[in-house]
């Protein structure tokens, strides 16, 4: 498996099923910088939080031209009704088959309660205007996280 995207990396691209069933690219952003946050699973308390702060925070991120997209691995039917409860200003994306959640390592080993297992990291990157990775955080702590990638964001020409 190669290495996890790096700084400075181009973006790998991928197009994935959003919540309301249209198709979206990475692509279709470039000129814009994107963050993309991926998440283990929809309606659970961390997820619910993560998503609804970078939806609060929508705007600002529209200020800042940055695009904000989440993914889990969760059907588009479960996306898009997490969206429409907690999550009404991000695009939401279905990744069942785990092809970005691969080229960006954010699926992986985890561990809880001493069993290891298989499952979603929850990563984000911010990808400026050329479609590079221009920051990465692995390991989220859900609190202040979506205030973090928006002043990294902002401070991204």
């Amino acid at each position: 498996m190669p290495d996890s995207p790096k700084i400075g990396d181009p973006a790998p691209d991928f197009a994935l099923p959003a919540s309301d069933g249209s198709m979206v690219r990475l692509a279709d952003f470039r000129g814009r910088k994107v963050v993309l946050f991926f998440y283990p699973k929809a309606n659970t308390p961390g997820c619910t939080r993560e998503a609804a702060a970078f939806s609060r925070l929508k705007p600002q991120f529209d200020e800042a031209d940055t695009a904000v997209i989440g993914i889990s691995a969760d059907p588009p039917a479960i996306q898009e009704r997490f969206r429409t409860k907690h999550a009404k200003e991000v695009t939401l994306l279905s990744d069942e088959h785990r092809e970005a959640l691969s080229l960006y390592h954010a699926w992986g080993k985890k561990s809880l309660y001493g069993r290891t297992f298989m499952g979603i990291l929850r990563t984000t990157y911010l990808i400026d205007r050329k479609g590079r990775i221009a920051q990465a955080w692995r390991k989220v702590k859900v609190d202040g996280h979506a205030e973090a990638v928006l002043e990294a964001a902002k401070a991204l020409a």
